[in-house]
């Protein structure tokens, strides 16, 4: 049974303008986003600022969404580390917490050969082994590719490696992924813009930054395909390019932190080293979150 079929939304982290964590502000956005029809929460991730949560503010931010969301629907929580120990604590840390499932991005700066990620991946899975694991393929991140060969393998051979986010951008390396790993393997879309183009080569889903700012509009368009409503799917798609492409002008999560603040929905700063948008570029946001029918505030 998949973890999730149609739109996870990789959720930001609220911050007080001090920068500290904003967990009230996490509560309500998560009402909204159940309410709008997102099927699963993923929490801690690149999208989340993971990369300036020290420890414990991390596990604090992924316990509050867990109790939270309660059940209504699966939290994925990201635990990945170029440490294969450290992802191993984080990883046990919130399975104990009661997340669904965990998403591990590869081995960043000191990256990983093919061999290396196959162990990476099986020691930590080996560590929460009642836990189901998606891997995360992001090379423009991470300097750092799983070859379609090493997801396959995983897949098949460890219980609960179970999926994989892919956000190659490859759509021939894709497809290879999905042929190689067959029905073991549960493919997420790791790019607003190729949502459809993933579900077409059987995909189940998105893990989405687009889903931030208009979650029902990404459910709807993910579960479209998957129901069959091809044409109303690829208009979708298409549609909402204009978008996808300002929430992608600077450096994810930039500007989708940007636009909720533009939205209305006071979410804070951003960590350092990254800050606040370029002003032309928070006017082409601007002028694409109106374009796509939804209302700036300020």
């Amino acid at each position: 049974m998949s973890i999730f079929r149609g739109s996870g939304v990789a959720i930001i982290t609220p911050m007080h303008e001090d920068g500290s964590f904003f967990p009230e502000k996490l509560d309500e956005i998560l009402e909204w986003q159940i309410a709008e029809g997102t099927d699963a929460v993923i929490i801690c991730g690149t999208t989340g600022e993971s990369p300036t949560l020290d420890v414990p503010e991390h596990m604090e931010v992924i316990r509050r969404c867990v109790e939270t969301v309660a059940g209504r629907i699966p939290v994925i929580a990201g635990t990945g580390s170029n440490s294969t120990q450290s992802a191993i604590e984080m990883s046990r840390e919130a399975a104990d917490i009661g997340v669904d499932a965990l998403l591990l991005v590869t081995p960043y700066y000191n990256k990983a050969t093919q061999s290396g990620l196959i162990r990476h991946y099986t020691q930590i899975a080996e560590s929460v082994p009642e836990t189901p694991i998606i891997m995360y393929n992001v090379p423009s991140r991470t300097g750092t590719n799983i070859a379609p060969e090493t997801a396959a393998a995983l897949v098949k051979n460890v219980e609960n490696i179970v999926g994989i986010k892919e956000a190659s951008g490859n759509i021939s390396q894709v497809a290879k992924v999905k042929q190689l790993g067959g029905d073991d393997l549960e493919l997420y879309s790791g790019n607003d813009d190729q949502i459809i183009p993933l579900e077409s080569l059987g995909g189940i889903g998105v893990i989405s930054v687009l889903a931030n700012v208009a979650p029902k509009f990404t459910h709807e368009m993910a579960t479209a395909y998957l129901k069959g409503d091809t044409q109303k799917a690829m208009q979708m798609q298409l549609d909402c390019l204009p978008l996808c492409d300002a929430l992608f002008c600077e450096v994810n999560p930039i500007p989708v932190k940007t636009a909720m603040n533009l939205l209305g929905w006071n979410v804070g700063p951003l960590r350092g080293p990254l800050f606040d948008m370029d002003p032309a570029h928070v006017e082409l946001l601007r002028q694409e979150l109106k374009n796509f029918g939804l209302t700036v505030q300020n």
